[in-house]
């Protein structure tokens, strides 16, 4: 190579860096040391008002023996291992609803997307209103029907199940991707299905489900994981049903998630170490459950190419 291509080429990595400079900035001084900082911190015992003081793994080990923080565990895993589930069937129904031919099809497809544009804050109190015991819409329905009207969000048995179905109000983008890879599944794979004798199940079975399946391992993944950092709603919730205790849990914390204790470590109890360490914690849960799904995802997607 000479002297000329030699320096020309440093002057490209030089521009390329040069224009590149403002990512690389922010993620070093936004991700990367961020990262790097929350590891040490969970080290130590740290409130912000004085200087870290290093104990080691001191923190995980008082983890271990909270029982906040088994309780906020079982409550997550549980809205993973119920809640994903649901969302994702009632979205691809809903995609299947949505995948036809009317003429007022899009009129349809908006309503069904509209709820997930709201903000999830307001369309929390939105759902307080709706599910409140006293004058709520949904219990009023009940009542006009002669039904038994549940405390929905102050029964600890009930308080996960509602959230599900607040859940299920917003899964318009989730519906929105389903509608997309539906689309693409061929026409031609459906009629010769059909010529051989087979059924709508049978098709839905052995064609439209194969030929989704890159999408639903996707949809699978991305729900575990917001799944597994659920807050925003059971925050609001648990914060508008009052008391004293500034830091909530709903009604025999029932709806104390992981994510939420973390929170009340954070910016409560001003526990800084601790809340690192919880954090990096569920790093490790998400690394875990993500690498499972990839792997035993070889059993049941199936790639267009293979």
């Amino acid at each position: 190579m000479t002297r000329i291509a030699l320096n020309r080429r440093r002057k490209n990595t030089l521009a390329g860096l040069l224009f590149a400079s403002p990512w690389i900035i922010g993620f070093l001084c936004f991700t990367l040391y961020p990262i790097g900082a929350s590891f040490y911190y969970s080290l130590t015992n740290f409130n912000v008002f004085q200087p870290p003081r290093f104990v080691g793994m001191a923190n995980y080990a008082q983890l271990f023996s909270d029982e906040s923080f088994y309780k906020g565990l079982y409550n997550t895993f549980y809205m993973t291992i119920i809640g994903t589930p649901v969302y994702l069937v009632f979205s691809l129904i809903a995609a299947l609803l949505l995948n036809s031919k009317l003429k007022t099809i899009a009129v349809y497809r908006t309503i069904f997307y509209l709820p997930s544009v709201v903000p999830l804050v307001a369309s929390s109190l939105l759902w307080i209103w709706i599910l409140n015991p006293m004058n709520g819409l949904l219990n009023n329905i009940l009542k006009a029907v002669h039904l038994y009207q549940p405390n929905w969000l102050g029964n600890p048995s009930l308080t996960k199940p509602s959230l599900i179905l607040i859940g299920m109000w917003a899964t318009g983008q989730t519906m929105v991707i389903f509608l997309a890879a539906l689309k693409d599944v061929p026409r031609q794979l459906h009629e010769a299905a059909r010529i051989d004798g087979a059924g709508a199940w049978a098709r839905f079975v052995h064609v439209t489900l194969p030929s989704i399946s890159p999408v639903i391992l996707f949809q699978v993944i991305m729900s575990v994981i917001y799944s597994l950092q659920y807050f925003t709603q059971a925050y609001v919730i648990a914060g508008s049903q009052g008391g004293l205790n500034i830091a909530k849990g709903g009604p025999e914390n029932s709806i104390l998630f992981y994510v939420m204790y973390l929170f009340h470590n954070a910016f409560y109890y001003l526990k800084m170490g601790k809340a690192s360490a919880m954090a990096w914690i569920l790093f490790v849960i998400i690394a875990l459950v993500t690498w499972l799904l990839f792997r035993t995802s070889r059993q049941w997607v199936s790639y267009g190419s293979e």
